[in-house]
Order: structure tokens, then C-alpha cells, then sequence
């Protein structure tokens, strides 16, 4: 996405178009002319495939090419025909989206006038922060450095993450395809986890610079999160990177499952973890805004139901207690739809989320996640017996 200035009402305070997205890869896919207004999807195929076809054909020609195609090693293929071209969908894809919601916080007049220059600062302050090659640089370090690491703490999932469970599959050979995979592919897949979990924390910095402002949040809004409803929109965004999160955990259970170094009842409690851990990336960041639209609830609660009850009781003065003046007919009276109006909006600020999210947010997640774990029941469940079952439970016979 390019740093464009935004339109003219944010001019005056010298505002550029919000965007996580850059450094230095960012950089060497546009002078490749694999990165284009912003779409950086092709970047994504082109990293997964030079890493996965490295792969295929040092296999064929070392004569491993039936073990690189088993079921054994699925977690290579899920990582890099799979997870690298989504992480970088889900860029191309959230991009635009984080943008136009911090457009519609300045064009709605959610950050009044007064705000503006602050949020303009957070903004300078994020793009400041995200660009530098350092950053990179020390996530390309961790990702080498990971081999170490992961004596203490597991960094990838599955045996083909793990350098030593390699080296014992391979009787303890070190040659061209490990060398590939374990200086090359590994590492730059571990980069690309580590730039992602950079960017959902610059995300989750910017929001809580945001609820430091002096917001105009209104109780009313027909959104049910007093204006902050496009937030939900941006983070809907999200299921391409939990799709791939999802799909590489999946994997690194079938290598698991196939090796038998884990029964398939482990699953139960794998994937409801997994959940939790997806949970706390991608619905914890709303909660961040929870305080303000908390506190926008009760405020706006008792002022509407104040409003409310002045206009309530004029209306019964009038109407019920008979205080009409001559001639006045309640048939078509403007008071009564004012009354059911004002029903409405009270409604409203009744149900305002203190979460900006809705159920339809949840259960994307949740069919994001679940997907691609299903074909794991094959493991467990002849494709016959499993559709017998199916036909079981919707028939009832």
C-alpha cells in the first residue's frame, strides 16, 4: 500500500494513508515487480514456491522424492504452498482495510478536530516504527538462530519443524535436501512467522494509542459499537493468516498422527487450545477498545434514558392525561412515530457491544480454524465409514 496523503480535511495536519506494511522485503518484491499498488500476493507465491520447488527437485535428483511426497512430511507442503501465499494474501487483503478505518475515524468525526494532530503523530509513529531494516534484520536472526531456540521451546509444530526428529528420520544424514530445507526454507519461513506477529503488535500499539484520544463516540450509532463498528470489517480481514496458522497446525498434527508419536484423542485437547491461542491474536485487539465503549454504554444509558423519560412523560401529559389542545388528533400525529423513534435509539444504546465484534465475527474465526482441520478425521475415519456416519446423523436411520 502506497503512503498517499489522504483527502483533503486531513491535509492540514499532514496525515498519510495508515499502513503496517513495508520494510525491506516489501521493498525488493516492488523492484522485482512482484508487489504492485499494494498487492503483495504474488510476492507470497513467488517466496513459497522458489522455497517448496527447491525442495521437489533436490528430492528427485537425490532419489527421495517418494518420502518427499509422503504423508510424513506434509507440513512442508502446507507451509509453502500454502500458509507463505496466505500470509501475504491476508496483507494484501487487511491493508487497505486498517486504512479506510482510520479514513472513517477522521471522515465520520469518530477523532473530533482537536484530536486530529494526535492521531496524525500516531500515525508518523507507526510508520516510523515499521520500516527500519533492523526489525528485519533481528527477525532474520531469530529465525537462524531458531535451531538453538528450539531446544528449550518448540518454535515450529510438527517433526518437520524440529531439526534433531529430522536428523533421526534421515539415520542422521545432513545432505543437499536437509541442507536446503534447514538453511533456507525453515529459516525464511520462521521470518515470515516472526514479521507477522510484528505486525498484529503494531496493530494492537496503534489501538491502544487510539483509545487514548479523546474520541466522539456516539451511544446511538446505528452500528452497535458507537461508531467504531468498521473495526469488526478490518479484523474479518484476518481469517486468510488464521486459515494459515490453522492449515500448519493441521499438518504438523498429521505428521504426528502418522509417525504414532500422538494418539488422535490429543486432538480434543490441541485444537480447543489452538482456538484460545487465535482467540487472544485476533479478538484480543478489540478488546482494547472495550473500556471506552464500556464507558460510552453507561454514559450514553443514563442520558437517553433521561431524554427518554422527559419526552415520555410530556407525551402522556398530552395524549393520555387528555392536556391536548382542541382539535389536535392522535391519528397521524408526528408525536407517535418521535415516541417510537426514540424507542428505537434507546434500543440501541441498550445493546451497544462493549466489544466492536459481532457473532458473525466469531463464527468466521471459527470456520477459519476448524477447515482446515477436518480432513484429520480421515486419519481416524475411513472416508466410507465417515460418510456412513454423516448419512446416519442427517437421515436418522
Amino acid at each position: 500500500m502506497t503512503t498517499e496523503r489522504l483527502s483533503s480535511p486531513t491535509d492540514a495536519h499532514g496525515m498519510q494513508a495508515f499502513t503496517l506494511f513495508g520494510g525491506p522485503l516489501q521493498r525488493l518484491g516492488r523492484r522485482l515487480g512482484l508487489v504492485r499498488e499494494g498487492n503483495t500476493f504474488s510476492l507470497g507465491l513467488a517466496l513459497g514456491g522458489l522455497a517448496w520447488g527447491g525442495l521437489a527437485l533436490l528430492s528427485l535428483l537425490q532419489g527421495v522424492g517418494g518420502k518427499f511426497f509422503s504423508l510424513s512430511v506434509i507440513g512442508v507442503h502446507v507451509r509453502f504452498l500454502v500458509a507463505v501465499p496466505l500470509f501475504f494474501l491476508c496483507e494484501t487483503w487487511v491493508g487497505p482495510r486498517m486504512a479506510e478505518f482510520v479514513l472513517g475515524l477522521i471522515r465520520n468525526g469518530v477523532v473530533p478536530e482537536a484530536a486530529r494532530p494526535l492521531l496524525a503523530a500516531d500515525i508518523r509513529c507507526v510508520g516510523r516504527i515499521k520500516d527500519p531494516w533492523p526489525a528485519e534484520v533481528i527477525f532474520f536472526l531469530l529465525a537462524v538462530a531458531a535451531p538453538v531456540i528450539n531446544l528449550f521451546v518448540p518454535f515450529l509444530p510438527g517433526r518437520s519443524g524440529d531439526l534433531s526428529a529430522m536428523l533421526a528420520d534421515n539415520q542422521g544424514t545432513f545432505g543437499p535436501v536437509m541442507a536446503w530445507y534447514q538453511l533456507f526454507c525453515l529459516p525464511l519461513f520462521r521470518f515470515l512467522v516472526l514479521r507477522w506477529l510484528w505486525h498484529l503488535g503494531l496493530w494492537c500499539y496503534f489501538l491502544w494509542r487510539l483509545q487514548r484520544l479523546d474520541l466522539r463516540l456516539l451511544p446511538a450509532h446505528p452500528d452497535h459499537a458507537a461508531g467504531l463498528g468498521y473495526l469488526e470489517v478490518v479484523q474479518e480481514h484476518f481469517c486468510a493468516l488464521i486459515v494459515a496458522i490453522s492449515a500448519v497446525y493441521s499438518a504438523s498434527f498429521a505428521e504426528n498422527l502418522a509417525s504414532g508419536a500422538m494418539p488422535f484423542e490429543r486432538l480434543y485437547l490441541m485444537v480447543p487450545l489452538l482456538a484460545l491461542a487465535l482467540a487472544v491474536l485476533f479478538v484480543g485487539p478489540l478488546l482494547i477498545l472495550s473500556p471506552r465503549l464500556w464507558a460510552c454504554r453507561v454514559t450514553g444509558w443514563g442520558e437517553y434514558m433521561g431524554m427518554a423519560s422527559r419526552y415520555v412523560s410530556a407525551f402522556d401529559h398530552k395524549w393520555i392525561r387528555g392536556a391536548n389542545p382542541p382539535g389536535d388528533v392522535l391519528l397521524g400525529t408526528p408525536d407517535m412515530q418521535s415516541l417510537a423513534d426514540l424507542t428505537n435509539s434507546v434500543t440501541v444504546v441498550r445493546e451497544l457491544q462493549w466489544v466492536p465484534g459481532s457473532r458473525r465475527l466469531l463464527l468466521g474465526f471459527a470456520a477459519s480454524l476448524l477447515a482446515p482441520m477436518l480432513p484429520l478425521l480421515l486419519l481416524k475415519y475411513p472416508i466410507g465409514e465417515l460418510t456412513a456416519r454423516l448419512f446416519q446423523t442427517l437421515t436418522g436411520l
